[in-house]
Parts: C-alpha cells; structure tokens; sequence
C-alpha cells in the first residue's frame, strides 16, 4: 500500500543517493588510469589560449565543412606539440585552442593557415628598408620577373644529403650576368661571403596611385605586368599587416616579404596561369607547380655537416617528381617555401634532387627548424585566420587563481553554514549536511565530465559554482519555512513534514526551472568563459534537486520521527511550535465559547 501523500520511506531515498555516489566514484576510480582530479582550465593550471577568428576574402560565412576541416587539421597541430590535455573547440566561427602547461608558447603559432606553396625567386631579394631600382619603361620579363638588386638575405640551401660536396662559400653571381628569366640567387655560404649589397636608387617614377593601393589592392602585387610589379616591390611596407595573407593568387607572380619583415621578394607563379597555352607542361623552369599537399612527411634533425639543424623534407610520389623536374631546371637558383604569403624560407637549389627527399639547410635554431618543418608537414588549412585572442598564463598564476576561487567558495559555504545554524539549529545541520553531499556529487562529475567531453573547470565554472551554493541553499530555505508554516498551524513536527513537502515541492521545482533556463540561455548565446559559469550553474541547479529530493527531504522526515530530534528546542522549531500552541489554543477557546452560548 503505498504511503499517503507527503509521506516516503527515507530509507529507500537514502539508499538510492548512495548507490548513485558509488556508481560515480567507481567510474571516477576504475577508468581514466585512477585519476581523481577534474580538468582544469589554464587559468587554473596555466597555460596558452588563443581563440582564432575564420574569415574569408570575399567576406562570405565560412561553410560548416570548412570549418570542422581547419579544427580538425589544427587539432593534428595542437597534438604535435607533445602537451597532453591540449585541445580544439569550435565556438560559431571561432576556434579556441587551449593548450596547458608551461610548455606552450608553441599554441600561438597554430593558427596560420598554412597555405603553403614553393615559389621560384626573381633576382636578389631587397632589404626591407631599402627601395629598388626604379624600374625602366623597355623593361621586360616573363609573367612576374623584375629586376632587383644583388642583396641577399642570409643565405640557406636545398639538395639531397649527398649533394653536400656542392661547392660552398660561393658569391652569389653578378645580377646583370644573369638572364632575367634565370634570376640569382643566395649562396650556400655564410652571409659574409655574398654579394655586396649595392646601394639602390632612389625611384624616379613611382605611380602614387599605385603606392595608396600596395597595402590595398591584390591586383598590384600580383601584377602580371612587369613595371606594376617592380613598383610594388618599391612601395610595399614589410612592416605593416598583409591583406594578402592567405589569399595569394598561385597562378600569379607574388611581391611579399619574409616573415621577420627584413627582406622583400619577387616570386614567380606556382602554376601557369589558365589562360597560358604556350607554356608545356614539362616546363619547370619558372613554375614549381608544388604545394603543401604534394609533401608528405618533414622533420627537423641535426645537421650532418655543420652546427645547427636542417629540415628533412619527403615528397609524395607525384610531389617527388615535379621537385625532380624543377630543381634540374633551377640548379644554383632560389625557390622560396611560403606560407600564406610569406616567405618561410628561400633556400638555394646546389643540384638536381631525384628520389623525392631533400634537405632544407641554413643557419636554422631548432625552434625554428621546428617551426619550418611542423609548417611543411601539417599541411594547409581550408580558411585564413585571425587571431582574436592569445593569452598565455604561467603555472604560478595559474595556481595562485585556483587558491583565490577556492578561498572564495569556503567564505560562501561558510557563511551559509553560519546562517543555517543560528536560523535553524537541527535543520541547519541537515542544510550544511547536503551541501556538502551536493559537493561530493558535483566533484564526480566534473571528473567524468572532463573524461567524457574534455570539460574543463575554470574560474568563470567556480563561480557559478559559488552561486549555485545560494541556489541550493534557497531550495532548502523554501522547505524549512513551509515547514515551520505548518508548525505555526498547529501542527506537530512529525505531520508538518509531509504537508510541507509537498507545498513547497513545486514552489522549488519551479525556481529551479528557471534558474536552468537562465543558465541554458547563456550557454546558447556566450562565448569563451563565459559559458563555463553558465554550464557549472545549471549543473549545479539539476544536481541540486538530487541532493533536495534523495537527501534533505528525507533526512528532515527521519529527524521528524525521533523524538529527541523533534524537541523543539533542538530542532529550531521552538518559536513556531509556541506560536502553534498559542494558535490552537486561541482556535479552541473559540470553539468552546461556541458551544457555551
């Protein structure tokens, strides 16, 4: 026969909060190698966050595909670095990249695009600060060809590990010996044995029209007429953002800059534009015709014959044979690895290069080594990014934050319990009794969470935390005052419970509702940290009605049946149990004086 309205067995409550508390722990203890501890955040624990911003030159929405594309090859990154707990979350268009730990300054850089491609280098680079040679009017070149000064960068180069008997410490060869469709490039030597830097002119007939577009205007640097590309090599400023990252035209020539901003280049097309017909397809000598999906694998290794390290660079099959027919077509000229329109690196071919493997050598350190070989390696990315956000935190701070938060969750406990024990003595022990039972509930499924979804707790999820502590402790006051409602009434203790409960059943239900439709809201609409606090609140507030339902409620009805528990005075009822005295007394007499007229 089942119990009257109000009325429940406690015991059989009771006993389905442990059996949930053990199913938890048992799943904290027997999976994910014993660990018992929640992911942290790395505000928490430190680390780097970066949150990255996708856009498209157009300006149109990127696609769904697009995007899951780019997180999961940024993921490929991300795990690169060798730091566990490292990860990928697509937020809208953004991608946020969280990666803790001390070590992972390295996060910063996984956002570029990587829209790799190898271009043949016309002339000698120019330094940055310097302008070339103002260009001719009987000028002519082949598709992107302009004539610069004999200023090399450092000087770096690409050959098989055999080719190291190459002659070294050769000057780069006289610019004007050269024809202009087979430009010079850096020697394999050290910097101090090139070419001498001639001191430029100044340019005599820049169009000002062109020099307001160099920052602006794609066309101009990718100019298949050879006097707009020479002005653009002038005019462009290395040390201003590119417009052009990403979005570079691979059937056009390129103007640009290394990626330190100290050189600038002129490069020739990857491909030859559509509309050639002329060029054969075995012509190598200004098209690569290589980009970073023709590389399948690359690593950076100690140079065998030198200080410093080297990229070793394996082609696919078909990738291997374009970079046979291009370097036998190049040997002794420049070809530029660029990313995004960077130029990453612009080694000097020493001889024909068959077999599919190469070596990338220079006065490469290994973080940079590194760096060119993970950007060869990873492949190229189906969007451009910006970064919106990048922030790193050390451990220290990152610990220091983790004390803060908790030190400010015990003052809230604390406070609540300070409350409950002065406003309601024996109710305020089962009050102070839940929430810690709340607690323990809670910290199993954070560590799950984490385990199941990556969820990870910062200080925006302990702060809804901290505010789901008033929350839960409201669930409890709206019981205990429905409760002593009943007492003031004239009921006792015992028959207050059942009635209690179930008039302030659905007054607890109803607050909780929208404190999860609040929380959820928030979810939906935040970004970044912000939906750590909403999604910490509203699990908070559906753990709440657990912990209310399966602890508090019967552990106030077993109080109820114990007649030391039940004193009054004990119990925190005293005030209302005189009132309720007073209430039936007054009720009575009433009554009786009723009856006597």
């Amino acid at each position: 026969m089942a119990p009257p309205a109000g009325q429940i067995r406690p015991a059989k409550y009771l006993a389905s909060f442990v059996l949930i508390v053990v199913a938890l722990y048992a799943l904290v203890f027997l999976t994910g190698n014993g660990s018992a501890k929640p992911k942290l955040g790395i505000d928490l624990q430190g680390g780097t966050l970066v949150t990255l911003t996708a856009r498209q030159e157009d300006g149109a929405q990127p696609s769904e595909e697009a995007l899951n594309r780019a997180r999961d090859l940024i993921e490929v990154r991300v795990n690169g670095l060798g730091v566990s707990g490292a990860e990928v979350v697509r937020d809208g268009n953004n991608l946020v990249i969280t990666v803790p730990g001390a070590d992972s300054e390295g996060a910063k850089g996984l956002g570029q695009t990587a829209r790799l491609a190898f271009r043949k280098v016309i002339g000698q680079p120019v330094p940055a600060g310097t302008p070339a040679t103002a260009p001719t009017s009987s000028g002519t070149a082949p598709s992107g060809t302009a004539s610069t000064p004999p200023s090399a960068p450092p000087s770096q180069s690409a050959g098989t590990p055999s080719s190291s008997n190459a002659p070294q410490g050769r000057p780069a060869p006289n610019l004007a010996a050269q024809p202009s469709s087979a430009p010079p490039s850096s020697s394999a030597a050290p910097s101090s044995s090139s070419a001498p830097a001639s001191t430029p002119s100044a340019p005599s007939n820049v169009d000002p029209k062109i020099a307001k577009e160099i920052q602006e205007a794609k066309a101009v640097r990718q100019s298949t007429d050879p006097q707009v590309l020479q002005q653009a090599a002038l005019l462009l400023d290395c040390s201003k953002a590119d417009p052009l990252r990403g979005n570079d035209d691979l059937d056009k020539p390129l103007v640009t800059c290394d990626e330190k901003g100290e050189f600038k280049y002129t490069l020739a097309p990857v491909n030859p534009p559509k509309e050639d017909t002329q060029t054969k397809p075995d012509d190598y000598t200004n098209y690569s015709r290589l980009t970073g999906e023709d590389i399948n694998n690359a690593a950076a290794n100690n140079n065998p014959n030198g200080t410093g390290y080297v990229v070793n660079l394996d082609f696919k099959s078909e990738g291997g044979t374009k970079w046979a027919a291009f370097t036998s077509a190049n040997v002794q000229q420049a070809v530029a690895v660029v990313l995004d329109g960077e130029v990453m690196s612009a080694p000097t071919i020493q001889s024909a290069i068959a077999g599919g493997s190469t070596e990338i050598s220079g006065k490469f350190t290994l973080k940079e080594a590194t760096n060119l070989a993970n950007t060869l390696k990873y492949g190229a990315l189906p969007l451009s990014f910006d970064s919106s956000e990048a922030q790193t935190i050390s451990p220290t701070l990152g610990l220091q934050s983790l004390k803060a938060g908790l030190i400010a969750g015990g003052i809230g406990l604390a406070l609540v319990f300070v409350y409950c024990m002065f406003y309601y003595r024996l109710l305020g022990i089962l009050t102070i009794l839940s929430l810690v039972l709340s607690g323990v509930i809670i910290y199993a499924v954070l560590v799950l969470l984490g385990r199941l979804i990556g969820f990870t707790l910062d200080l925006a999820g302990i702060a809804g935390f901290i505010v789901a502590i008033g929350i839960t402790a409201d669930s409890f006051i709206v019981f205990f005052e429905r409760l002593k409602d009943e007492v003031r009434e004239g009921r006792t203790f015992r028959s207050a419970v059942p009635r209690a409960w179930v008039r302030s059943r659905r007054t607890i239900l109803s607050a909780d509702a929208v404190s999860f439709i609040a929380a959820a809201v928030l979810y939906v609409i935040a970004v970044g940290q912000v939906k750590g606090f909403a999604f910490t609140l509203g699990m908070s507030t559906v753990l709440d009605l657990v912990v209310v339902f399966l602890v508090t409620h019967p552990l106030v009805a077993l109080a109820s049946k114990s007649k030391f528990l039940s004193n009054p005075s004990l119990s925190g009822l005293g005030g209302a149990a005189r009132e309720g005295a007073a209430h039936r007394a007054a009720t009575t007499g009433k009554t009786t004086a009723v009856k006597e007229a």
